[in-house]
C-alpha cells in the first residue's frame, strides 16, 4: 500500500503570491515548493501569465515585446485569455486531484496593474475576470509588499532587463502598489507581508504566515 501524506486534503488549496516588480515572488514560490516537498504536500507551482502553451505565448507578447504599444483594453484581454486556459488546464485539475496550487500572480495582479495602474474601470475589470476564471477564487493571497524604488533596484542588481511593465516607470508602478494596498484593505483573503530582507528572511516570514492562516496544510510544528 502507498503512503498517504498526512497533510493532504480532499481538495487542494489555492495560494497566490502577489506583488510588484522585484518583490521576489518567483524566489519565494520556489522556496515554498521545497517546504511543501518536506511536508509531504502534493502541489503544483506555476505562474500567471503562463503555465500553459497559451499562457506562455501571451507572456512573451505582453511582457517581452517592449516595442509594442497596445491599448489597455487589449492588454487586459490578453491576460484574461491566458487566465482562462490557466484555470481550466492547470488550477482546477490540480485542486480536484487534491494538490495545493502555488501561483505566481492571479487576478489581483489584473486589478492592480490594469485597473489601478492603467486606469480601467474596476467593475468592468472584475466582471471580465469572473468570466475568465468561472468564479474560481484562491484560498489565500499573500501580497509581498516592497517600496517601488527598492523593487526596481533589486531588479537592476539581479542584472534583469526591464520588461514592458517595468518600463512604464515609477509613477505607474506606484499606482500599482497603491492599488494592491487598497485591494488588501477591501479583500478578505489578502494578507500583506513585507518583502524587504534576504530571501531566507522573507521565506521565514512567509512560513509563519501560512502556518497561521492554513494550519491544516502548513502544520505549525513544522515551522
Amino acid at each position: 500500500m502507498g503512503t498517504i501524506a498526512v497533510h493532504s486534503t480532499a481538495r487542494g488549496r489555492f495560494i497566490v503570491l502577489e506583488g510588484g516588480e522585484g518583490a521576489g515572488k518567483s524566489t519565494q514560490a520556489a522556496l515554498l515548493s521545497t517546504w511543501l516537498d518536506a511536508l509531504g504536500v502534493p502541489h503544483v507551482v506555476t505562474r500567471e501569465p503562463g503555465g500553459t502553451p497559451t499562457g506562455e505565448a501571451v507572456r512573451s507578447l505582453v511582457l517581452s515585446r517592449t516595442d509594442l504599444e497596445m491599448p489597455a483594453e487589449s492588454e487586459l484581454f490578453l491576460y484574461l485569455a491566458s487566465r482562462a486556459a490557466f484555470v481550466r488546464d492547470v488550477v482546477r485539475p490540480a485542486l480536484e486531484a487534491g494538490r495545493t496550487v502555488v501561483a505566481d500572480r492571479f487576478d489581483l495582479s489584473t486589478l492592480a496593474y490594469q485597473g489601478y495602474g492603467r486606469g480601467l474601470d474596476l467593475d468592468d475589470v472584475r466582471r471580465s475576470i469572473a468570466l475568465a476564471t468561472g468564479g474560481l477564487e484562491p484560498d489565500l493571497y499573500v501580497y509581498l509588499d516592497m517600496p517601488v524604488d527598492e523593487g526596481v533596484d533589486r531588479q537592476k542588481r539581479g542584472g534583469l532587463e526591464p520588461d514592458r511593465m517595468e518600463r512604464e516607470g515609477s509613477a505607474f508602478l506606484q499606482r500599482v502598489r497603491d492599488g494592491y494596498l487598497e485591494l488588501a484593505r477591501t479583500t478578505p483573503k489578502v494578507r500583506v507581508m513585507s518583502a524587504v530582507g534576504s530571501p531566507a528572511e522573507v521565506h521565514a516570514r512567509l512560513r509563519r504566515l501560512l502556518a497561521a492562516e492554513l494550519p491544516e496544510t502548513f502544520a505549525p510544528s513544522s515551522v
